[in-house]
């Protein structure tokens, strides 16, 4: 007797938290690999195919401070919810400034004398994330003025790198605000670290997918509603509707490019609205086509082989698209096998279990 299919059941929210940071871990990891790599070096080292697996690698990989700097946004946030839930009122971009000047501890970079001098938190003590791992120069900088970079007064005002959007999901994990309050929290905290109106709003409208992903919007439509948010802004960023539009339509052409033809159209993945867009389109090129037969961890391991494969900024690039599938499936998305090779995973689950303690999720 044959059994019809049955689709997956929709995840918790404290599964979609789980699998968006464990998923973003994931792609950071595999990519940090190959950070540097050209395509046809990453194809010399592994093969026709590039880098599939943790299998491949001897001895495994690191995460990056993508995984590093998100892990402290997850931290910011729970630390101003935890003032709100007091029933103080706090300032949560200061309050995500101070998580990022902890950070900065951890690379050994002196937080400036003129900065205020954070009070330690359960995340500082953990030794997996003192390592320095190609932190990104603006976000290095930015906190080491010693002053809290904000939209009208910005550090590194034309500075346009993906270190905003790498670390922003966790701002989307957050349920029962308004699309606009988290769109202006995450571009608030962007604001610490860099200037440039792109890397400002890819990173708000990275939130927003992210947002209506774990609201229950499937990947498609988030991106549709994002797009539609930052065309509407006062002030758009060309650049980054160009991006996240060309992704669209390339995901959609019916058949999969080649890296060289991926970074031709949409860049390299080094600065914020390219991040965001290959993410994009490695997610929405590998998705499957009967939403009831899809095997979450079939489509992760595609979409990050994508994400992870190409001439640029792999593990930011890999991150992202991780963080997408992770919100949208849950822990399902989530390769047994490559979860037994990831560093750290009890610091992520700490921090992810401190975010859902605090939202109630």
């Amino acid at each position: 007797m044959s059994h019809s299919p049955v689709e997956l059941p929709s995840p918790t929210h404290a599964s979609r938290v789980r699998g968006c940071l464990l998923g973003g871990a994931l792609g950071d990891s595999l990519g940090y690999a190959v950070e540097f790599d050209s395509i046809s070096t990453i194809r010399e080292r592994f093969g026709p195919a590039g880098l599939t697996g943790f299998e491949q690698l001897d001895g495994g990989s690191h995460f990056s401070d993508d995984t590093q700097m998100t892990l402290y946004t997850v931290d910011g946030i729970v630390e101003a919810l935890e003032w709100a839930n007091a029933g103080v009122a706090a300032d949560e971009t200061a309050v995500l400034w101070l998580a990022y000047l902890r950070w900065l501890a951890t690379q050994d970079v002196a937080v400036p004398s003129s900065a205020p001098q954070p009070q330690p938190r359960w995340i500082d003590e953990q030794s997996v994330l003192h390592h320095r791992r190609a932190p990104g120069t603006a976000c290095l900088s930015g906190l080491a003025t010693g002053e809290m970079g904000t939209q009208a007064r910005p550090v590194n005002p034309d500075s346009k790198g993906c270190g905003t959007v790498m670390r922003s999901a966790p701002f989307g994990l957050v349920p029962h605000i308004p699309s606009q309050a988290v769109y202006k929290l995450s571009v608030d905290a962007a604001a610490l670290t860099h200037g440039h109106p792109s890397a400002l709003q890819s990173a708000g409208v990275f939130s927003l997918i992210i947002n209506a992903i774990a609201g229950g919007s499937d990947v498609r439509a988030a991106v549709t509603a994002a797009l539609e948010h930052s065309t509407a802004l006062p002030s758009p960023a060309p650049e980054v509707q160009e991006r996240l539009s060309a992704a669209v339509t390339l995901a959609g052409s019916g058949s999969p490019v080649a890296p060289e033809e991926l970074t031709a159209a949409l860049g390299e993945g080094w600065v914020a609205e390219e991040a965001l867009a290959v993410a994009v389109y490695a997610v929405l090129a590998t998705e499957e086509a009967d939403p009831v037969q899809a095997d979450p961890a079939r489509h992760f391991r595609n979409a990050i082989g994508v994400a992870v494969n190409h001439s640029g900024d792999s593990d930011s690039t890999a991150s992202i698209a991780g963080n997408i599938l992770g919100a949208f499936y849950g822990e399902a998305a989530l390769p047994k096998e490559w979860l037994a090779a990831l560093e750290g995973p009890d610091v992520i689950l700490g921090m992810a279990g401190r975010l859902i303690d605090a939202v109630g999720a």
